[in-house]
């Protein structure tokens, strides 16, 4: 859109200004303004002719002084970091993706149907991501060159970094520009991992997509169900670690390749992404003992926390895994691993009270499908890069370079003498 040099005013009404105006009144860019528009912060109208918008000074000084009075990042407790966010919210042992319950959704909807929803608040029913064979055939090369041992968060990172360098129009942080790319980066994604059978659907459900690259067998209608749901159930999770840096790097005008990379980094930590890993492996244990005493027990005795249990967000079981864990028993070939997960749970129950979390619940999911144990640290992080872009998103429409907090210097006091060689 382009601006007029002034902007006229209906008759009766006082003068209305330009995009920008508007932006240099806020402090900020004409994009910026856009996104304030299509997030409804900021009303705006089309100019005659449809050359541009115009803005109601009013409304945006009164933005600029909310802007300036409440800012975005507040320290509410000591040691708390808090983000003004619209994404998702996390209460009384339930979540939200923008308002709406998100396992409904996760139910009901696809897991791009609920990315969709996420970006825009707009829910876009048989919504599909595509990937351009350019971005596909780049990202294939890169992976395929690292060595046999890669971990699937490399694999990840890697192919987001190629397909970042075959885009020349990365740096476009337009709104549009913006969902343009998750759309094609997710799908890009998963067709860049290494296949585990030689029938790869192209197009179709993403889940349909991943699964064949995270598993040997033949999948049924139930298992993709339960794949794709729990795509959808993990795809945001407010400010989780990884979100965060996302966040930091969308500050810093860090392109949305290199905000996903952000995110991919900090997921591949075992109190993160990995996780599911950690469980993956001990149901096998259960399964091989045939109870899972003896294998609470070595966690224990190893100073371990026991894998797949409590989350610090939520006093009773997770919503997350109660959903999956819904959908699994439903399905004869997950029976063992949903038993073994049981009893771990119960176990457990016995000494210290703590519910199964979403971990578990994708352990029960990757054991029983035949996928490997870091299958789970791919499906959390493919899901989860749809946050991010919804994350990233919100932060191109703040001010830049916000996410800088103070340090607290405890070091030796200047001036010190310079040390000795």
């Amino acid at each position: 859109m382009t601006d007029q040099e002034t902007a006229p005013a209906h008759e009766g009404e006082g003068r209305r200004i330009s995009t920008r105006e508007a932006a240099e009144l806020l402090g900020v860019k004409p994009e910026t303004v856009y996104a304030y528009v299509s997030r409804g912060r900021l009303g705006s109208r089309s100019n005659p002719g449809g050359r541009g918008s115009t803005f109601d000074p009013t409304e945006v000084e009164a933005l600029a002084r909310r802007n300036r009075r409440e800012p975005a990042l507040s320290a509410p407790t000591a040691g708390a970091l808090s983000v003004r966010t619209r994404i998702t919210l996390i209460e009384k042992d339930r979540y939200y993706f923008r308002g709406v319950d998100a396992t409904e959704l996760a139910a009901r909807h696809s897991y791009e149907e609920v990315a969709e929803w996420l970006w825009t608040g707009v829910l876009r029913p048989g919504a599909t991501f595509t990937a351009p064979e350019a971005s596909v055939a780049v990202a294939r090369r890169a992976v395929d060159s690292l060595p046999e041992h890669t971990g699937p968060t490399d694999r990840l990172r890697v192919a987001a970094i190629a397909a970042a360098a075959a885009d020349p129009l990365r740096f476009d942080l337009s709104e549009q520009s913006v969902l343009g790319t998750a759309r094609t980066l997710i799908p890009t994604l998963v067709a860049a991992l290494p296949p585990k059978r030689h029938d790869q659907p192209a197009d179709g459900p993403l889940a349909h997509r991943l699964w064949v690259r995270l598993s040997g067998r033949d999948a049924s209608e139930a298992f993709l169900r339960a794949l794709d749901t729990a795509l959808a159930l993990l795809v945001d999770h407010d400010l989780a670690a990884s979100t965060l840096a996302v966040r930091v790097a969308a500050s810093a005008r860090a392109h949305p390749y290199a905000a996903v990379s952000a995110g991919l980094g900090v997921l591949e930590g075992p109190l993160h992404g990995a996780a599911s890993g950690l469980a993956h492996r001990m149901l096998l244990d259960v399964l091989d003992h045939g109870t899972a005493a003896p294998v609470i027990a070595d966690e224990l005795r190893a100073g371990r926390r026991v894998p797949g249990l409590g989350h610090r967000l939520y006093p009773g079981e997770d919503p997350r895994a109660r959903a999956l864990f819904a959908l699994l028993e439903d399905i004869p070939d997950a029976a063992p691993a949903l038993a073994a997960a049981h009893d771990v749970v119960a176990t457990t129950a016995r000494h210290v009270p703590l519910h199964a979390n979403v971990d578990l619940a994708l352990a029960v999911l990757t054991a029983s499908s035949g996928m490997s144990s870091s299958a789970g640290e791919t499906i959390f992080a493919v899901a989860r890069t749809a946050g991010w872009i919804a994350h990233t998103l919100e932060e191109y429409g703040e001010a830049p370079l916000r996410m800088r907090p103070s340090g607290h210097y405890v070091g030796e006091r200047p001036p010190q003498p310079l040390p000795e060689q």
